[in-house]
């Protein structure tokens, strides 16, 4: 693993070319550009606070109370942002190496370096949508502290660099030699919106009636305490508990060594089937 980790560093340079190749093509011909990647994040806010703060009233699991700053469409915006880039980069992880298959069949690199492009591609994106959140806070007079900028939100963004990267290993090395994991994953993208405290306070299924089971089932979702982190950055009050914050950092690094022993064990079967 050091040898294969020192030879992707010697590459960086392979996958820098390969994210901007990416940004350049998925706004090529577009007349707004880069302004879609703040556009679209925009545009899904505006349904779901309609749907979710309008009419379903999620406002009132927002944490730190109804007269938190920001309320109910800060909460949405800071856990949606993320969320896209995380929901991007499992939609793309299955192709992460059907989508390069002419390069990793002619190319002397490291083939890790192809999901690592996916991940850091989709993490570009996000860093694109911090205009829009910093818009939110300041028309909404949202507020943040130096625990939620110096340690929430890096840890945050490392914990889910760490799982995405995890994931994407796994999914783009067995979606090359079972197709059907494209589509398994398609249903997992929206089960798992809505069970990671995404657009729903996570208070309203922690403090709800719901069997114990059920609640430390939900507890166990490592994406939950990630998000838990992103909202944290606005709202102490949705600081992740010790269970919640070490199923998160300890999930995701159990599936980003998982995911690199199974790319490493089929990365034969995977060239002979490119």
């Amino acid at each position: 693993m050091p040898s294969r980790a020192l030879a992707v560093w010697q590459n960086r340079q392979v996958v820098s070319l390969l994210v901007r190749r990416d940004l350049k093509v998925k706004y090529q011909k577009s007349i707004l550009g880069y302004a879609w990647s703040m556009l679209e994040p925009l545009a899904m806010a505006g349904v779901y606070f309609f749907v979710f703060g309008l009419i379903f009233n999620s406002n009132r699991g927002v944490p730190g109370g109804d007269d938190a700053p920001g309320g109910y469409l800060l909460f949405l915006i800071s856990g949606l942002l993320p969320w896209l880039w995380f929901s991007q980069s499992l939609s793309q992880a299955p192709n992460a190496l059907i989508t390069h298959a002419k390069l990793i069949t002619t190319m002397k690199v490291p083939r890790e370096i192809f999901p690592i492009e996916v991940v850091a591609a989709k993490f570009v994106d996000y860093l694109f949508t911090w205009p829009v959140l910093l818009l939110f806070v300041f028309a909404l007079g949202g507020r943040t502290s130096a625990e939620g900028l110096l340690l929430w939100l890096p840890l945050a963004i490392a914990v889910q660099l760490v799982f995405s990267l995890g994931m994407t290993l796994l999914l783009a090395s067995v979606n090359v030699l079972v197709r059907d994991i494209e589509r398994v994953v398609r249903i997992l993208n929206r089960v798992l919106f809505y069970a990671s405290a995404i657009i729903i306070p996570s208070s309203l299924v922690l403090e709800s009636d719901f069997p114990d089971w059920f609640v430390t089932l939900y507890q166990l979702n490592p994406l939950l305490g990630i998000f838990k982190m992103h909202h944290a950055v606005w709202y102490p009050a949705d600081a992740p508990n010790a269970l919640i914050l070490s199923t998160s950092i300890g999930g995701a690094l159990v599936l980003l060594v998982a995911g690199y022993l199974t790319f490493r064990r089929l990365e034969t079967s995977v060239l002979k089937e490119l």
